[in-house]
Protein backbone atom coordinates (compact mmCIF):
# COMPACT_ATOMS: atom_id res chain seq x y z
CA UNK A 1 0.00 0.00 0.00
CA UNK A 2 1.41 3.34 -1.06
CA UNK A 3 0.46 6.75 -0.62
CA UNK A 4 -1.63 6.98 -3.65
CA UNK A 5 -2.95 3.73 -3.68
CA UNK A 6 -4.56 0.74 -2.02
CA UNK A 7 -4.90 -2.72 -2.29
CA UNK A 8 -8.01 -5.05 -1.83
CA UNK A 9 -7.24 -8.73 -1.69
CA UNK A 10 -9.97 -11.31 -2.40
CA UNK A 11 -7.34 -14.67 -1.76
CA UNK A 12 -4.83 -16.60 -2.96
CA UNK A 13 -4.86 -18.46 -5.83
CA UNK A 14 -6.27 -18.46 -8.80
CA UNK A 15 -10.48 -19.06 -8.93
CA UNK A 16 -12.63 -17.71 -11.16
CA UNK A 17 -15.39 -17.53 -7.83
CA UNK A 18 -12.63 -15.14 -6.51
CA UNK A 19 -11.85 -13.07 -9.87
CA UNK A 20 -15.50 -12.73 -10.44
CA UNK A 21 -15.26 -10.44 -6.83
CA UNK A 22 -12.13 -8.86 -8.69
CA UNK A 23 -14.22 -7.87 -11.33
CA UNK A 24 -17.02 -6.31 -9.63
CA UNK A 25 -15.56 -4.22 -7.15
CA UNK A 26 -13.56 -3.43 -10.76
CA UNK A 27 -16.90 -2.53 -12.48
CA UNK A 28 -18.63 -1.04 -8.95
CA UNK A 29 -15.91 1.48 -8.61
CA UNK A 30 -16.59 2.59 -12.17
CA UNK A 31 -19.82 2.91 -12.34
CA UNK A 32 -19.59 5.14 -9.01
CA UNK A 33 -15.83 6.32 -8.17
CA UNK A 34 -15.22 8.62 -5.45
CA UNK A 35 -13.45 12.11 -5.45
CA UNK A 36 -9.61 11.97 -6.13
CA UNK A 37 -10.07 8.04 -8.04
CA UNK A 38 -7.85 7.54 -11.13
CA UNK A 39 -7.62 4.13 -11.62
CA UNK A 40 -8.37 0.00 -10.22
CA UNK A 41 -6.45 -2.13 -11.46
CA UNK A 42 -7.63 -5.91 -11.50
CA UNK A 43 -4.86 -8.94 -10.90
CA UNK A 44 -6.10 -12.62 -10.51
CA UNK A 45 -7.10 -12.25 -6.84
CA UNK A 46 -7.15 -8.26 -5.85
CA UNK A 47 -7.25 -4.81 -7.45
CA UNK A 48 -5.43 -2.37 -6.96
CA UNK A 49 -6.76 1.08 -6.36
CA UNK A 50 -5.15 4.26 -7.05
CA UNK A 51 -5.70 7.85 -6.72
CA UNK A 52 -4.78 11.51 -5.95
CA UNK A 53 -3.38 11.91 -2.90
CA UNK A 54 -3.83 15.70 -3.11
CA UNK A 55 -7.90 14.74 -2.97
CA UNK A 56 -8.32 11.34 -1.33
CA UNK A 57 -6.70 9.20 1.25
CA UNK A 58 -6.44 5.88 2.43
CA UNK A 59 -9.09 6.08 4.44
CA UNK A 60 -11.49 7.82 1.91
CA UNK A 61 -10.63 4.57 -0.53
CA UNK A 62 -11.06 2.00 1.90
CA UNK A 63 -14.59 2.90 3.26
CA UNK A 64 -15.50 4.13 -0.28
CA UNK A 65 -14.80 -0.09 -1.80
CA UNK A 66 -16.04 -1.49 1.24
CA UNK A 67 -19.05 -0.22 0.54
CA UNK A 68 -19.31 -1.45 -3.04
CA UNK A 69 -17.89 -5.06 -2.09
CA UNK A 70 -21.84 -6.34 -2.01
CA UNK A 71 -22.63 -5.23 -4.73
CA UNK A 72 -22.51 -8.23 -7.74
CA UNK A 73 -20.87 -8.42 -10.95
CA UNK A 74 -23.14 -7.85 -14.33
CA UNK A 75 -21.20 -11.13 -15.38
CA UNK A 76 -18.47 -12.25 -17.89
CA UNK A 77 -19.29 -11.89 -21.44
CA UNK A 78 -20.96 -14.19 -23.44
CA UNK A 79 -19.08 -13.45 -26.67
CA UNK A 80 -15.88 -14.80 -26.67
CA UNK A 81 -12.61 -13.50 -28.62
CA UNK A 82 -11.29 -15.92 -30.96
CA UNK A 83 -7.89 -16.33 -30.98
CA UNK A 84 -5.79 -18.59 -34.27
CA UNK A 85 -3.24 -20.98 -33.57
CA UNK A 86 -1.05 -23.45 -35.67
CA UNK A 87 0.55 -26.00 -33.70
CA UNK A 88 2.59 -26.89 -36.47
CA UNK A 89 6.13 -28.55 -34.54
CA UNK A 90 8.39 -25.53 -35.74
CA UNK A 91 5.96 -22.90 -34.10
CA UNK A 92 5.17 -25.18 -30.74
CA UNK A 93 8.58 -26.09 -30.18
CA UNK A 94 7.59 -27.62 -26.85
CA UNK A 95 5.09 -29.67 -28.20
CA UNK A 96 6.37 -32.56 -27.84
CA UNK A 97 7.93 -32.22 -24.42
CA UNK A 98 4.35 -31.27 -23.07
CA UNK A 99 2.55 -34.16 -24.55
CA UNK A 100 5.19 -37.08 -22.82
CA UNK A 101 5.30 -34.91 -19.63
CA UNK A 102 1.48 -35.43 -19.86
CA UNK A 103 1.17 -38.74 -20.99
CA UNK A 104 -0.78 -37.28 -24.25
CA UNK A 105 -0.45 -37.95 -27.79
CA UNK A 106 0.50 -34.35 -29.35
CA UNK A 107 -2.71 -34.21 -31.16
CA UNK A 108 -4.77 -34.97 -27.65
CA UNK A 109 -2.90 -32.19 -26.45
CA UNK A 110 -3.86 -30.14 -28.83
CA UNK A 111 -7.49 -31.14 -28.25
CA UNK A 112 -7.10 -30.56 -24.89
CA UNK A 113 -6.18 -27.02 -25.24
CA UNK A 114 -8.70 -26.00 -27.62
CA UNK A 115 -11.27 -27.68 -25.40
CA UNK A 116 -10.12 -25.16 -22.43
CA UNK A 117 -12.55 -22.34 -21.66
CA UNK A 118 -10.27 -19.43 -21.17
CA UNK A 119 -11.06 -16.01 -19.39
CA UNK A 120 -8.88 -13.31 -19.53
CA UNK A 121 -8.25 -12.77 -15.45
CA UNK A 122 -5.42 -10.20 -15.59
CA UNK A 123 -2.80 -8.13 -17.21
CA UNK A 124 0.57 -8.42 -17.28
CA UNK A 125 4.30 -6.58 -17.25
CA UNK A 126 3.89 -6.03 -20.96
CA UNK A 127 1.78 -4.68 -23.59
CA UNK A 128 -0.96 -6.36 -24.35
CA UNK A 129 0.17 -9.93 -22.51
CA UNK A 130 -3.31 -11.01 -20.90
CA UNK A 131 -3.27 -13.95 -18.89
CA UNK A 132 -5.95 -16.75 -18.92
CA UNK A 133 -7.06 -18.68 -16.92
CA UNK A 134 -8.30 -21.58 -18.04
CA UNK A 135 -6.02 -24.50 -19.24
CA UNK A 136 -7.18 -27.98 -19.08
CA UNK A 137 -6.07 -29.62 -15.80
CA UNK A 138 -4.46 -32.51 -17.53
CA UNK A 139 -1.82 -29.96 -19.30
CA UNK A 140 -1.50 -27.99 -16.02
CA UNK A 141 2.38 -28.21 -15.93
CA UNK A 142 5.25 -26.13 -13.58
CA UNK A 143 7.18 -23.35 -15.39
CA UNK A 144 10.31 -24.38 -17.04
CA UNK A 145 13.50 -24.45 -14.47
CA UNK A 146 14.90 -21.30 -16.56
CA UNK A 147 13.40 -18.86 -19.00
CA UNK A 148 14.35 -19.41 -22.54
CA UNK A 149 15.13 -15.77 -24.66
CA UNK A 150 14.44 -14.71 -27.99
CA UNK A 151 10.69 -16.31 -27.84
CA UNK A 152 8.89 -14.81 -30.90
CA UNK A 153 5.90 -12.56 -30.57
CA UNK A 154 2.44 -14.72 -31.18
CA UNK A 155 4.01 -17.79 -29.12
CA UNK A 156 1.20 -19.21 -27.54
CA UNK A 157 2.60 -20.21 -23.87
CA UNK A 158 0.91 -22.55 -21.09
CA UNK A 159 2.09 -23.20 -17.47
CA UNK A 160 -0.28 -24.19 -14.45
CA UNK A 161 -3.61 -23.20 -15.38
CA UNK A 162 -2.63 -20.11 -17.18
CA UNK A 163 -2.25 -19.63 -20.79
CA UNK A 164 -1.57 -16.21 -22.76
CA UNK A 165 -0.10 -15.40 -26.46
CA UNK A 166 2.64 -13.39 -25.93
CA UNK A 167 2.62 -9.87 -28.00
CA UNK A 168 6.53 -8.86 -28.14
CA UNK A 169 9.72 -11.04 -28.58
CA UNK A 170 10.65 -11.65 -24.81
CA UNK A 171 12.03 -14.40 -22.45
CA UNK A 172 9.75 -17.18 -20.95
CA UNK A 173 9.82 -19.85 -19.01
CA UNK A 174 6.44 -20.84 -20.04
CA UNK A 175 5.63 -24.19 -22.61
CA UNK A 176 5.64 -22.69 -25.84
CA UNK A 177 2.63 -25.40 -27.77
CA UNK A 178 1.94 -23.14 -31.31
CA UNK A 179 1.89 -19.37 -32.20
CA UNK A 180 -0.85 -16.91 -33.77
CA UNK A 181 -1.10 -15.02 -36.29
CA UNK A 182 -4.02 -13.04 -34.39
CA UNK A 183 -3.82 -9.49 -33.32
CA UNK A 184 -3.68 -8.43 -29.86
CA UNK A 185 -2.27 -5.53 -30.15
CA UNK A 186 -5.09 -3.25 -31.82
CA UNK A 187 -2.87 0.12 -32.61
CA UNK A 188 -6.22 1.61 -32.14
CA UNK A 189 -6.31 4.03 -29.25
CA UNK A 190 -9.56 3.88 -27.89
CA UNK A 191 -9.23 0.23 -28.02
CA UNK A 192 -5.54 -1.22 -27.38
CA UNK A 193 -5.77 -4.49 -26.72
CA UNK A 194 -7.98 -7.31 -28.54
CA UNK A 195 -8.97 -8.65 -25.17
CA UNK A 196 -10.88 -6.48 -22.15
CA UNK A 197 -10.08 -8.00 -18.49
CA UNK A 198 -13.39 -10.80 -18.15
CA UNK A 199 -13.34 -11.57 -22.14
CA UNK A 200 -14.04 -15.18 -23.04
CA UNK A 201 -10.99 -16.32 -24.87
CA UNK A 202 -11.46 -19.39 -27.70
CA UNK A 203 -8.58 -20.65 -29.77
CA UNK A 204 -9.16 -21.93 -33.42
CA UNK A 205 -6.80 -24.54 -34.92
CA UNK A 206 -5.39 -23.06 -38.59
CA UNK A 207 -3.06 -24.59 -40.78
CA UNK A 208 0.33 -23.31 -41.90
CA UNK A 209 -0.76 -22.13 -45.28
CA UNK A 210 -3.49 -20.16 -43.19
CA UNK A 211 -0.62 -19.01 -40.49
CA UNK A 212 1.54 -17.90 -43.77
CA UNK A 213 -0.98 -16.09 -45.21
CA UNK A 214 -2.22 -13.81 -42.27
CA UNK A 215 -0.55 -10.89 -41.06
CA UNK A 216 1.77 -10.89 -38.59
CA UNK A 217 1.04 -9.77 -34.88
Amino acid sequence: MAEHSLLVEFGEKIDRAINDRVLALDAALAAAPFGGFLEAVPTYASLLIRFDPLVADHRTAEGHARGLLGQKSAGRKATPREVEVCYDADLAPDLSVVAEMTGLSEEAVIAAHLSGRYEVFMYGFAPGYAYLAGVPSALHLPRKPSAIRGIAAGSVLIAGPQCLVSTLTMPTGWWIIGRSPTRILTEDANRPFLFDVGDPVTFKRIDRASFGAAPRP
